[in-house]
Formats: C-alpha cells, structure tokens, sequence
C-alpha cells in the first residue's frame, strides 16, 4: 500500500493471546530511541509484576529494532548505488581519453601496427593455465623480458606506448595507467584501424565514406565486454622464459600447441593472424598448410572480402577480448578518486 511502511505491519504479526495482560503498543520514538507504553490488565495488575509473557515483549523489541536498522539502511544502498555511479562514469571519461590518445599514436605511426599486435600477444600468451600465473599483466614492458628473442623488433612499439603513457598519465586523476591495460587497449586501437582502413579501402579512399561504413556496418559496437576488462595489474617480474614461440620461425603445429595450451583451438589461430607477424596474407598461406587450420583461413578471408567483413571482426574481438583477461583480476575501482566536497559554509547565496 502506497504510504504505509513495513512498521506499521508488525501489530498484525504478533501472536494473538487470550490474555490481556501485555500487549505491545506501537512503538514511540523517544530521542532517537523506541519505546514500549505500558499497560495494565483487567485485574489491575501493572504489566511490570505480570511475567509470563516477558519474553514475548523482549522478542517484540528485537523485531522491532531490526526492522527500523533495515529501514533506515536504504540510505546506505542509495549512497553505494550514487558512488558506484560516479565510479563509472570517473573509468569511462579516462577510458574514452585513453582511446583519443592511442588511436592517434597509432595513426601517427601506422607501420607500428603489426608490432603492437604482437607485443599484445606476447604479454598475454605468457598466460599458464597449470599455475595461473603470466597473462597480459604488462611484464613484457620489463627490459628482461622485451629483449628476448621472440619479442625481437618489438621495442619500437613499446617506445611508442611509453610515450603515450607520459601522456595519458598527465591528465589522469586517478593515478597512472598501468602497462597491462595500455598494451591490450593500443591493441584495441591497432585493430580498429585495420577495420576502418579496410572500410575505406572499399569506399575507393573516401574517408568520410569509409567512416560511415565501419560505423554503419562494422563491429564497432561489439567491444562492450572487452572495454569492462579495465584494471590490470602491472607484473613485479618479468614472466618465466620459454612460454612464448618466436612466431616467424615456429611450424604451424607449435602455433597449435601454444594456443591449445592457453584454451584456444584452430579458429582462434587463423583469427589472429594479423598477430602472428607483419605479413598477415604470408602467415595465412603457411596457416593454410594445415588441414584444422585451412577452414577457418578461408572463411575469414571470405568473410574481408564482404562489405561489413563481420564474420571475421566478430571473432577477432571476441578472441582478443578473451586473451587479453587471462589469468587477470580486474580491479573495477583502478583509475578512480575522490569527488571533490562542497563545503556549505562556504557558499555564497
């Protein structure tokens, strides 16, 4: 009933006793506290000398009390739910701040494409499902593990997002970005310009054009669950060698192996091709060698040749999304502060 609390329900949930010795009134509010009043029987017999029922007014009180904590805690749930709030709309400014500044980097250096791919790559196929442990949590931006050989000609890249990150971190409020969520989200912006310059390859170099057709057309709103994984944690260390093949010289079978290894299978291979060197068409004939593999090779260079090309950018972002969390536990407060206080006294009405 619109304007009734639960309170006023709790006469009707006492027991009924055919004596009238006590019974409960509605409780009083006296200076912040509840109160029962007393009463006095047809004998005349004040309450207070009738002890039979005692325990009932002690539960009746304890229901009581419970009850007025609940009702008053909706405040707190109001507050968390006005915090939570503020929370995310603090993670989404800084996020849609980070893409601006990545995606331009990347447009500045698009021969950098294909390394940024693979650094991505690198850091998260560390991941080992026996212990838990590697992942993409930025221990490639260590200089032991950047200079080994299978990350060979990967610094340029890596320079280029620590020049980014100096930029991203001078107007950041909550802190600065960590190496883990900067390695995975430049992937982002990589792949989303092979995307839009593929859309304006099929507009005949119209840019406008092809902008329009990656919107209208492209996966662009499928990275939904991919920007929710936001908060890594930078590795102290640098992940165990011998994790990572060196890719232009591993056989098919040691690509298969690594990916079975990590929970993927020959799909995911053949999807993240453009990871696997600077040459994605060569990867793909050396792909297609393999008859597990062939399938999906096909299917996605089907799939580029469309117009919306939306069987292959489906599964590529879903597959990205997938390897850039693993073995990763995202904290979904990173990157935010304090709002700051209004003081009243302050304020000149």
């Amino acid at each position: 009933m619109a304007g009734v609390s639960f309170l006023s329900t709790l006469p009707s949930l006492l027991p009924h006793s055919p004596q009238p010795s006590l019974l409960l009134a509605a409780p009083k509010h006296t200076n912040g506290g509840i109160c029962c009043q007393h009463k006095v029987d047809d004998s005349g017999v004040p309450d207070g000398q009738n002890r039979s029922n005692r325990r009932d007014v002690l539960s009746c009180f304890g229901a009581v009390i419970g009850v007025e904590m609940i009702g008053r805690s909706g405040s707190f749930t109001r507050m968390a739910n006005a915090a939570d709030l503020i929370q995310r709309r603090q993670r989404s400014e800084f996020q849609s701040n980070i893409k601006d500044t990545l995606s331009a980097a990347v447009k500045g250096y698009p021969d950098l494409v294909p390394s940024i791919l693979t650094l991505a790559l690198n850091d998260a196929m560390t991941y080992d499902k026996a212990t838990k442990s590697g992942g993409p949590n930025g221990s490639i931006s260590l200089s032991p593990e950047i200079s080994r050989p299978e990350n060979s000609g990967l610094s340029a890249a890596l320079n280029l997002l620590v020049e980014a990150k100096r930029d991203i971190d001078s107007y950041s409020k909550g802190g600065p970005i960590s190496f883990a969520d900067l390695i995975q989200f430049a992937a982002q912006a990589a792949v989303k310009k092979t995307f839009l310059d593929s859309a304006i390859r099929k507009c005949g170099g119209n840019e406008e054009k092809g902008r329009l057709l990656y919107t209208a057309y492209g996966s662009n709103g499928q990275w939904g669950l991919f920007d929710k994984q936001f908060g890594r944690n930078d590795a102290q260390d640098p992940d165990p060698e011998g994790r990572i093949p060196r890719w232009d010289k591993a056989s098919v079978q040691e690509m298969k192996d690594k990916f079975s290894a990590i929970g993927f299978g020959p799909r995911q291979l053949a999807v993240m091709s453009a990871f696997l060197g600077p040459d994605q068409l060569a990867t793909e004939s050396l792909l297609a060698s393999d008859p597990e593999v062939l399938p999906w090779v096909e299917k996605y260079q089907r799939s580029r040749e469309t117009v919306s090309q939306t069987d292959y950018e489906v599964d590529l972002i879903t597959t990205l999304t997938k390897l850039s969390s693993l073995g990763q536990q995202i904290n979904y407060e990173a990157y935010t502060y304090p709002v700051k206080k209004i003081e009243l006294s302050k304020l000149k009405l």
